[in-house]
């Protein structure tokens, strides 16, 4: 059994079975990567992949089982050369991060911004993509990072920390009647049609939590996952907008007026998320600290010990977080 064979068997099945792709993104073969896949099923003496003529079509139960531990074999070799690259060069390497557009769009340019003026020689890939699939990407090892305020609390695997909070506003046209509001409501709002984020994305669960509690029914009319869209959307009359408040700009968008909505909706927390068994290297302890001054790596290292959620609620309860 070789590595390399576990590590193209781990990629085939994050290709969605296409052999060809895998290969173009390894830079090798196709019939390379498909006789190694032979070679190592014929040690083990099962089949990972289920086969229709030359296609892969499935994973079998037993390939399931055997991808789980290659993906612990592959991250743990992972550690290891991260352990040496920060012996050898403390400053060089590679940072990947998952998150949504808002984060990506409106809270990280700025520390992302520092963080390559400091660390030149790091290569920092960012990867976009729902709560969901954002912590998936994390919990299997993908990227080292999930930053997200929905879905990461449902991967046990995950140490999650608390960045900061947040809340909401409505947004309108400035001649929409809202505008000239003194005191928004709930029910103000539920009575105009609603463009907002796509359930399960930035917070829409608090949105959605607050409506159910006043006994009121919204009508939401379009949905999206970029707080973009939603305003583009918001001015071709649509709807009223609902965002992260960190999503309305005052030059860019000052044809809208936003109406504050935190004593609507409750905050927000979004939380940074890393894979247990992840070794932290000293720019990835300073890119979380950048993002979260309050994440000392002295915290970090605390929350690295703490074995369930429980714990790490009790490490955070009552830290006082930024809010936005």
């Amino acid at each position: 059994m070789k590595l390399q064979q576990l590590r193209y068997i781990w990629e085939v099945a994050h290709h969605d079975l296409n052999v060809s792709a895998t290969a173009q993104s390894l830079y090798t073969s196709q019939p390379g990567i498909s006789k190694q896949i032979r070679l190592l099923e014929d040690e083990l003496g099962v089949e990972v992949f289920s086969r229709s003529g030359k296609h892969l079509t499935r994973i079998t139960p037993a390939g399931e089982a055997i991808l789980k531990t290659a993906g612990e074999i592959l991250r743990k070799v992972e550690s290891i050369k991260q352990v040496a690259q920060e012996f050898s060069n403390e400053k060089k390497g590679s940072l990947s991060i998952a998150t949504t557009h808002t984060q990506a769009r409106y809270a990280l340019p700025k520390v992302i911004e520092s963080f390559i003026k400091a660390y030149p020689e790091v290569s920092l890939h960012m990867h976009q993509g729902t709560p969901m699939q954002i912590s998936e990407m994390a919990a299997d090892g993908t990227v080292d990072f999930a930053i997200a305020t929905e879905a990461l609390e449902l991967f046990s695997d995950l140490v999650m920390m608390p960045c900061y909070r947040w809340n909401r506003c409505v947004v309108v046209p400035r001649n929409h009647p809202l505008a000239q509001s003194s005191q928004l409501t709930l029910e103000a709002v539920a009575k105009h049609p609603i463009v907002t984020y796509v359930f399960g994305f930035t917070g829409r669960s608090k949105l959605d939590e607050a409506f159910i509690e006043k006994g009121l029914a919204p009508k939401v009319v379009f949905t999206a996952a970029d707080a973009d869209v939603i305003k583009t959307y918001v001015r071709l009359g649509l709807g009223i907008g609902i965002i992260a408040k960190m999503a309305y700009n005052e030059e860019t968008d000052k044809d809208l007026v936003a109406l504050d909505a935190s004593h609507l909706f409750s905050s927000s927390t979004t939380k940074i998320g890393f894979r247990r068994g992840t070794f932290l290297r000293g720019f990835m302890y300073d890119f979380i600290q950048q993002f979260a001054p309050h994440l000392t790596r002295e915290v970090v290292e605390e929350a690295y010990q703490k074995h369930s959620k429980a714990e790490l609620d009790d490490l955070f309860d009552g830290m006082e977080l930024p809010t936005y």
